[in-house]
C-alpha cells in the first residue's frame, strides 16, 4: 500500500474539486505570479482569488511570499506528486484486476467456439 496521509490527501483532493483553484494551479505552472495576476483572467475579485488562494495553501499546493504589499504564490508540487501516487495505486489494481476479466471473456469466447 501506498504510504500517505488522509487528512493531507483529503485537502488535496478538496482543493483540486474547483475548477478555478485547478485554474490557479495550471497558471502557476508556468510561474510564480502575484495575486492580482492570477486575478486577471478569472474574471473574479482579487479576495475572491485571495480565498481561493488561502484554500490551496491549506493543501501546501502553494506557498505564499509577501514583498510589501504584493504576495507572489508559488506552485508546491509535492502533494499533488503524493495524491499521483494514490492514484496510481488503484489503477494498477484496477488494471490487473480488468486484464484478469479480458483474459476470462476470452477463454470464455474459444470454449464456445469449441
Amino acid at each position: 500500500m501506498v504510504e500517505y496521509s488522509a487528512d493531507a490527501l483529503d485537502r488535496v483532493f478538496a482543493a483540486l474539486s474547483d475548477p478555478t483553484r485547478r485554474s490557479i494551479l495550471h497558471r502557476l505552472g508556468v510561474g510564480p505570479a502575484s495575486v492580482g495576476e492570477l486575478a486577471k483572467p478569472l474574471d473574479m475579485s482579487f479576495n475572491a482569488v485571495s480565498k481561493h488562494v488561502k484554500y490551496l495553501e491549506q493543501a501546501e499546493l502553494v506557498r505564499r511570499e509577501v514583498d510589501g504589499r504584493v504576495h507572489h504564490i508559488y506552485l508546491n508540487p509535492a502533494p499533488l506528486e503524493a495524491a499521483e501516487r494514490w492514484v496510481n495505486h488503484y489503477k494498477q489494481f484496477w488494471d490487473a484486476r480488468l486484464d484478469s476479466l479480458e483474459a476470462w471473456v476470452a477463454r470464455s469466447k474459444e470454449r464456445r467456439k469449441k
